[in-house]
């Protein structure tokens, strides 16, 4: 599953994007230099989230929208057609995410 699946699914399971999580993780604290351990805490305290989908909204709360290029074009599984991820929701996403 890429980057973004897993981002996607978060929303389809919670109603809530991964930049509404961004401000919502802000308003408990959390912040580039929060280590994970907290954040998937909360997540699978209050969203019933588990590490994997838990683990990709640490990388946006933590790291922003970019991710590596070696995750880029691979096409192995965990491939993504871009270095930035869409944070705004499934229903405004652009083609080609």
């Amino acid at each position: 599953m890429s980057f973004q699946a897993y981002l996607d699914n978060v929303e389809k399971m919670t109603g809530i994007t991964p930049r509404q999580f961004i401000d919502l993780a802000r308003a408990k604290g959390f912040d580039a230099s929060t280590k994970a351990t907290p954040i998937l805490a909360w997540l699978a305290e209050d969203y019933g989230l588990g590490r994997g989908h838990g683990m990709a909204l640490v990388h946006v709360i933590t790291k922003g929208d970019r991710i590596a290029s070696t995750h880029v074009g691979t096409g192995t599984a965990h491939s993504d057609p871009k270095d930035h991820l869409w944070l705004d929701g499934v229903a405004t996403k652009p083609e080609g995410y």
